[in-house]
C-alpha cells in the first residue's frame, strides 16, 4: 500500500504540484454546490423554453416567473459564485502555496454563511415567496428573507476571498522583489473586482429592498434600486468571464505544451478589467428616463473601452496558440491550427467557448450602442446574448476545468472515457446553444419580449413570426439539457468512482525572453486608486441626480 509520504514523492518526482488535500475539500465544497445548480438551474431552463413553445403547460404548483427565477439565480448567481470561490482556492493553492489552518478556517467560515445564505434565499423561491426574476427589479417585491438570503451569499464570498487575499500576501512577505504568481495575482484581482462592485447591491438590499419587504418604508425609489443593481449587474458580468481568462491564459498554454505569451500583458488586461468593469452599469439604463443622456453617453464610452483587454486577451490566446502549433510543425497560414489537442477535453471546451465570445461580444457592443440598444432592449435578443457569453463562453470553460480539476483535488483521474464525454458535452453544447441563442436573437430582433412566458400577443401576426423560433428554442434547450445531465453523471463519475490516481494541475510557465513585468503592474494602490477615481467621475452626480428627484417621501429631499 502506497503510503502518503511515497504519493508525495512520486508527484515531485513526475514534475506535478499537487493542491493541498486539506485546501482541496474546502474548493471541491464549493464546486460541488455549483453543480448541484446547473442541474437544478439547467432543469428550470429546459421548462421555460417548453413553455414558450406553446406545447407545455407547468403543473399548478408552479408559475412561470417562479421558474424564471429559479433559473437565473442558480445559474447567474450561485453556478458562478460557488464554482469561481472553489476554482480561485484551487488556484491561490496551487500557485502561492498551502493555506494556514487559520486561512482555511476562514474559507469555511465562508463556504458556510454563503450555503445558509443560498438555502434561504432557495426556500422563498420555492415557496413562491420571491418570484423577482434574476435581477429582483423593484417594484417586485420578494420576502425579506430572500433579500437576507443574498446578502448571506455575499458576505459569504467576501469572507473566502479575504483567506485567498491572505495566502497571496503571505507569498509576498516571503518572496520580497519577485513577481507575484500570475494565477494568483489573477485572483486576487477578480476579489478586489467583486468586493467594489457588490457594496452596490449591497446598499440597494439592505437600504431599500428589506427595509420596504419588512413595511418599515411604503416604498422605495425604483431607479436608484435599478442603478444601484447594474452599478453591481455589469461588473458581475466580468467577476464571472475572468476565471475563464486565468484558465485561457494560464491553464490552456500548459495543456497545449505551450508557454504564456506574455505576462505583462495578461496583468495589464486583468488591471484594465478591474479600473474599467464598473463605472459602465448605466449603459443597462438607456431606457430610463431618469437619467441625464450626457451620464449614459459617458458610461457608454467607458463600456467601449472594457473591448480592449478583451481584445489583448484574443491577441495573446491566439498568438500562444499559433507559436505552439508552428512549434509542432504547423506550416501555412492555418496550418498551424491542425495541430492542436483536438481530442482533449481540457482544451476543446474553453476553445469552444472562446469561438462562442466572438459573436458574443458582436452583441454586446451592440447593447452598448445607444440607437441599436432602443432595437433590441427589453426583448429576448439580450437573453441570446447572454447565452453566447455566460452561458457559452464561461460556463463551458468552467465544465471543462471542472473536468480535470475534481480528480486533481480528490486523488483521482481524468479517463480517456471521461475525456470522450467530456468532448460530446461541448459538442452538444455547441449544437443546443447555436440552434437556441441563434433563435433567441432572431425572434429579438422581431419585437419578442424577454422575461415573459407568453408565445403570442393578443394574436398578432408578428406573434405568429415569433412561434417558429420559440419551437427552435424549445429544441435548443433540449439538447442543452442532454449534455447537462451528461455533464451531472460525468461528476458524479469524477468525484467518487474515477480510478485512483494523479491528474495534474496545468500551470504554464512564461515564454523564455518575455520582459520583466513592471512594477507598477504589481502595484495594487495605485490601481485601486485610479478605480476609485473613474467610479467616483462617472456615478457622483447620476445618482446625486437621481435622489434629488426622486418622488419618494411625501415632500423629498436634497442632496445640494
Amino acid at each position: 500500500m502506497t503510503t502518503t509520504k511515497e504519493t508525495v514523492q512520486k508527484s515531485v518526482s513526475s514534475g506535478l504540484k499537487n493542491v493541498d488535500r486539506k485546501d482541496g475539500k474546502l474548493a471541491l465544497a464549493y464546486i460541488y454546490v455549483a453543480f448541484i445548480a446547473v442541474f437544478l438551474g439547467g432543469t428550470a431552463g429546459l421548462l421555460q423554453v417548453l413553455v414558450r413553445s406553446g406545447a407545455y403547460e407547468l403543473p399548478s404548483f408552479l408559475n412561470y416567473y417562479q421558474v424564471l427565477t429559479v433559473h437565473g439565480v442558480l445559474l447567474g448567481l450561485v453556478l458562478t459564485t460557488f464554482f469561481i470561490l472553489g476554482f480561485q482556492t484551487a488556484a491561490v493553492s496551487r500557485t502561492s502555496g498551502t493555506f494556514t489552518d487559520k486561512q482555511r478556517t476562514i474559507g469555511w467560515i465562508g463556504f458556510w454563511v454563503a450555503t445558509i445564505g443560498l438555502v434561504a434565499a432557495a426556500a422563498m423561491i420555492l415557496t413562491n415567496e420571491a418570484s423577482v426574476l434574476y435581477t429582483f427589479y423593484a417594484p417586485l417585491q420578494a420576502h425579506v428573507v430572500f433579500y437576507l438570503g443574498l446578502a448571506f451569499v455575499i458576505v459569504g464570498s467576501w469572507i473566502t476571498g479575504a483567506a485567498q487575499i491572505m495566502r497571496f500576501v503571505q507569498w509576498k512577505k516571503e518572496n520580497k522583489g519577485q513577481s507575484s504568481p500570475l494565477l494568483s495575482f489573477m485572483v486576487v484581482v477578480n476579489n478586489f473586482l467583486w468586493y467594489v462592485c457588490t457594496l452596490g447591491v449591497a446598499i440597494e438590499v439592505l437600504v431599500q429592498l428589506v427595509p420596504w419587504s419588512l413595511g418599515l418604508v411604503e416604498r422605495v425609489d425604483v431607479l436608484l434600486s435599478r442603478t444601484l443593481f447594474w452599478y453591481f449587474g455589469h461588473a458581475l458580468v466580468y467577476f464571472w468571464l475572468l476565471p475563464a481568462y486565468m484558465v485561457w491564459y494560464v491553464v490552456i498554454p500548459k495543456i497545449i505544451g505551450g508557454k504564456i505569451f506574455s505576462e505583462s500583458l495578461a496583468k495589464l488586461a486583468f488591471m484594465l478589467f478591474l479600473i474599467l468593469s464598473v463605472p459602465v452599469g448605466i449603459h443597462h439604463q438607456f431606457m430610463e428616463p431618469g437619467i441625464d443622456a450626457l451620464w449614459k453617453f459617458i458610461q457608454a464610452c467607458l463600456t467601449f473601452f472594457v473591448v480592449v483587454p478583451s481584445l489583448m486577451t484574443a491577441f495573446s490566446m491566439f498568438a500562444t496558440f499559433e507559436l505552439r502549433g508552428r512549434e509542432l510543425g504547423g506550416k501555412g497560414v492555418f496550418g498551424w491550427f491542425k495541430k492542436l489537442p483536438w481530442n482533449d477535453s481540457r482544451f476543446l471546451l474553453p476553445f469552444i467557448g472562446m469561438v462562442a465570445f466572438i459573436p458574443g461580444g458582436a452583441g454586446g457592443i451592440i447593447n452598448a450602442s445607444y440607437q441599436m440598444n432602443e432595437l433590441v432592449h427589453n426583448t429576448i435578443w439580450v437573453t441570446g446574448h447572454f447565452h453566447l457569453t455566460i452561458a457559452t463562453a464561461v460556463a463551458l470553460t468552467y465544465f471543462g476545468t471542472a473536468f480535470w480539476l475534481i480528480p486533481h483535488l480528490n486523488g483521482r483521474k481524468l479517463t480517456k472515457r471521461a475525456n470522450s464525454m467530456a468532448n460530446c458535452v461541448g459538442i452538444l453544447w455547441a449544437i443546443g446553444m447555436t440552434i437556441m441563442s441563434s433563435s433567441m436573437h432572431i425572434a429579438g430582433l422581431l419585437g419578442a419580449p424577454r422575461r415573459s412566458a407568453y408565445s403570442e400577443y393578443g394574436g398578432s401576426e408578428q406573434a405568429a413570426e415569433w412561434i417558429s423560433y420559440q419551437v427552435a428554442q424549445a429544441i435548443g434547450g433540449s439538447i442543452l439539457f442532454i449534455a447537462i445531465l451528461v455533464i451531472t453523471g460525468l461528476i458524479i463519475y469524477l468525484a467518487f468512482f474515477a480510478p485512483k490516481g494523479e491528474q495534474d494541475f496545468p500551470v504554464a510557465e512564461v515564454a523564455p525572453g518575455a520582459a520583466k513585468v513592471p512594477a507598477s503592474l504589481e502595484n495594487f494602490k495605485l490601481w485601486g486608486v485610479i478605480m476609485i477615481a473613474v467610479i467616483i467621475f462617472a456615478y457622483t452626480i447620476p445618482i446625486i441626480d437621481i435622489i434629488n428627484t426622486s418622488p419618494v417621501g411625501s415632500k423629498g429631499f436634497k442632496l445640494w
